[in-house]
């Protein structure tokens, strides 16, 4: 479905996952350029950070970089030892998009092959998307066109004030296609239609009141901000965490109704019956935390 990135980047990414077991903090470049890669993974305990590291192209996607997330969050969603997925970038801009030299090759392909290719971004997306891990955005500057698309495929997405927003591609004769589903959901088809036609960039402040964002801070404050909404994350079950993410997928694709009566009570039973639940309403009766969560949040 995707161009699989160099297996060295496989390596890595499955080296780094075994060794979140030790409770160590660890970083690794994720990629097959391991110098100068584009993609940093870190563990700290049970949080993964993927930190974007072109600063230079001002974290541009192109297709090692697509590849390498799409393999990432497909990994971490299943990694037993990670509780909360944070995504961050280096430098001025957190992500402008496609990178010129790749949209280049791509219009040098034919149309199949050029379906192929922009389905990676597509793979990617819903990697990031259906991570059964919590997936927090920090946004320090532009999000512009895929890199907003990223910011609206988060769970949660909290950007500093000088941060800056758009979806410029009609202005390039090109439409945000991929990422439509995810920036619609996220600040609705009413807000898509004026910034999706003219390109126009818009502020932190425009994309929190549209809901594209859930906090704006001051950029010192940004690493705090997430830090705390992280904690947060880690007193939640992770397997109700998971389901919930679920739920809210089905209740975009069913309507109102009987069928979706009798699945939503079918799941409140399953999961009411489960493990993770019983340990909870245990912990709730006694007064005190439940196994997973951190003791060290407050």
């Amino acid at each position: 479905m995707f161009s699989e990135p160099a297996p060295r980047s496989s390596r890595a990414l499955s080296a780094i996952l075994r060794m979140a077991h030790s409770g160590m903090r660890r970083e690794f470049a994720v990629g097959a350029r391991m110098a100068g890669t584009s993609l940093h993974l870190s563990l700290d305990a049970d949080v993964a950070t993927l930190r974007l590291t072109r600063p230079a192209a001002h974290n541009a996607l192109d297709e090692e970089l697509v590849g390498n997330l799409a393999q990432a969050f497909q990994k971490l969603s299943v990694a037993e030892a990670v509780r909360v997925v944070v995504l961050e970038a280096e430098g001025e801009s957190f992500c402008i998009g496609a990178d010129i030299g790749w949209m280049r090759r791509v219009a040098e392909l034919s149309p199949e092959d050029g379906r192929r290719d922009a389905m990676q971004a597509a793979v990617m997306l819903d990697a990031m998307e259906r991570c059964a891990k919590p997936v927090v955005v920090l946004v320090q500057g532009a999000a512009l066109g895929a890199g907003l698309g990223l910011v609206a495929a988060a769970d949660i997405a909290i950007a500093a004030e000088a941060a800056s927003f758009g979806l410029p591609e009609v202005r390039a004769g090109l439409v945000p296609a991929v990422i439509a589903p995810y920036v619609a959901a996220a600040m609705g088809r009413r807000a898509c239609r004026r910034y999706m036609l003219t390109g126009e960039r818009f502020d932190a402040r425009e994309a929190l009141r549209l809901g594209l964002l859930h906090a704006v801070v001051p950029a010192e404050r940004l690493a705090e901000a997430g830090g705390r909404v992280v904690a947060a994350l880690r007193q939640g079950g992770p397997l109700a965490q998971a389901e919930a993410k679920d739920l809210l997928r089905v209740l975009a694709d069913l309507p109102p109704g009987p069928d979706l009566m009798r699945w939503t009570a079918a799941r409140s039973a399953d999961i009411g019956a489960g493990g993770e639940a019983q340990e909870g309403l245990a912990a709730l009766l006694d007064r005190r935390r439940p196994q997973w969560a951190d003791l060290e949040a407050g």
